[in-house]
Order: C-alpha cells, then structure tokens, then sequence
C-alpha cells in the first residue's frame, strides 16, 4: 500500500508567501507566513502554529477542526498570545467548545477568539489590517482581506526638502494621505456573490476563491452547499483585477485534468493567465 505524505503547496506573491492545503470535505488551511495569519486552520498542520492569527471563515469542520489544537500545541511550546477571529455567532460555541476539551485534556489552553461581523477591521501589526466581509455560505460566514494601510506625501508637498517637510509637521500640517493596499482576499466557503463589488477583494494582489465543483452534474450539490461551480466564475471574476487568482477548495470527485480544460473552455485569456489552482502539482515542492 503505498502512503502518500502530507505536503503543502506553496506560491509566491511578490513579498509573501501563501501555504496551504484545501480540498473540500477534507481540510482548508491557508498560512501567509509573512503576514503573520491562518485563512481557516483545517486540522492545523505544525506550519500554521508559527503564526499568531487564525482568521476563520465559519465552523464547518474542514476548516475549523484544529482550532482548539492551535491553541493547545501553541500553550505546550511556549508561544505566548494567539488569536482566531471567527464570525461573531460563533464566539460563545467555541468557547464552550474550548471547555468541553480542557474537561477532556484537564487543562484549557490560553486562548483568545475576536468576533467579527462584516466590516469589522482588526490590526494584524502596525500598518496591517484585516477586514471583514459578509459571505454567501452559511449564517454569520465571513471573508477576509489582509490590507496593508501607507501613507503617501500630498502632491502638492513632493518637492519639498526633508527640513521643509520636518517644518510643516511642526505646524501640524497633514502632509500625508492614507492608501490603502489590499494583499490578498480570502472568501472562504461561498456561493457566487457580487464580490467585484468590494475594492478590497477587487483590487487585492492575490485572490484565494474556492470553486469546489466542475463536473455537469455537479450543479445540484454547488447549490445545495451554497458553493461555487465552474460555471460561475465568468460572472463572479469579472471586474477582478487581482495580480494572482488561486482556486482552492476543489472536490476530490473533480479530475484536474479536466477541470483546467473546463477553465479555458470558460474564461478570457487574460483571466487564464492570472489563475492556478492551490493544489497544482508545480506548486508542492519536491523532496
């Protein structure tokens, strides 16, 4: 019997890294190791526990199974803090559910949830955001886009020297404008939405979009779940003017061969040339 080894897929975004492993029914988990979050936990590989941010997208089990080993490994090493944002109807669930374990373990782990409601913003670090949107899954599901907050001097001070720039500041002058840059949006599990709509998924560098079915006779089952088919992607992308789009979420019952032959039977090119799939073989790295 041959014993296939867990591996992550891992890509490159200009200055981060996006990790992780997602198939449907299964496990989802996406680490940004730079930026310091989990986009879901899955079953919580020992690479998420080197974060300090679990962003959760609702309680489905494949995305949210190991939160409570997050937060138990994490205590057991010694790594102070940990956070997990999660839908707001989810805090008192968890909470009980971090009781029910400690009955269990014989200790509960320090751990810290955040409940969040669409438009809700929660400071990673200095000068990095994350922003909650509404989903179309289940009640209370959300997404998350990581934002990187700038400052950029006003055109009209950009010929300044550094001392007049330095005066100014002393007369209390706003010599900045705010800019706000999305790096990567994460819709977690969800039926097709208007989510073009949103600058910060619009706009993002990298797009995380689940699109768990591709097969005819599929459909039934991508609307039942409230989860995205092939055929909506036209719709759902148009107006994304994302650097990088990668699907993830993909069932098991999908042949990949098949499913990236669907892909440029439905997409633009210019759409083509900006989408890969999570779990291609090009991005798990070989031994």
């Amino acid at each position: 019997m041959l014993i296939r080894p867990y591996r992550l897929s891992q890509l490159s975004v200009g200055d981060f890294n996006l990790v992780g492993y997602s198939v449907a029914g299964e496990e989802s988990v996406i680490l940004a190791p730079e930026l310091d979050v989990a986009f879901d936990i899955g079953k919580c590989p020992r690479e998420a526990l080197t974060v300090n941010h679990v962003l959760l997208s609702h309680g489905h089990m494949d995305h949210s199974a190991g939160l409570a080993y997050y937060f138990a490994q994490r205590d057991f090493q010694g790594n102070e803090g940990g956070t997990a944002l999660v839908p707001k109807n989810l805090v008192g669930p968890l909470e009980r559910l971090m009781t029910a374990w400690g009955a269990v373990e014989g200790h509960i782990p320090p751990h810290r949830f955040v409940g969040m409601v669409s438009g809700d913003e929660y400071e990673i670090r200095r000068g990095l955001l994350a922003r909650a949107f509404g989903t179309n899954h289940l009640p209370g599901s959300l997404g998350f886009a990581l934002v990187d907050v700038r400052q950029k001097l006003k055109e009209q001070f950009l010929g300044l020297s550094g001392p007049e720039i330095v005066e100014l500041k002393k007369q209390g002058v706003e010599i900045t404008n705010r800019v706000d840059v999305p790096l990567v949006a994460f819709l977690g599990d969800t039926a097709p939405a208007n989510y073009s709509d949103l600058p910060d998924v619009a706009n993002a560098k990298a797009l995380l979009i689940e699109c768990t079915f591709f097969d005819t006779d599929h459909m039934r089952r991508a609307r039942a779940g409230k989860h995205m088919h092939v055929v909506d992607l036209p719709r759902v992308l148009e107006g994304m003017a994302c650097e990088r789009i990668i699907i993830i979420h993909v069932t098991r019952r999908t042949n990949m061969a098949s499913a990236r032959k669907i892909l440029r039977k439905s997409l633009p090119k210019d759409v083509l040339e900006r989408i890969t799939f999570l779990m291609s073989r090009q991005h798990i790295e070989d031994d």
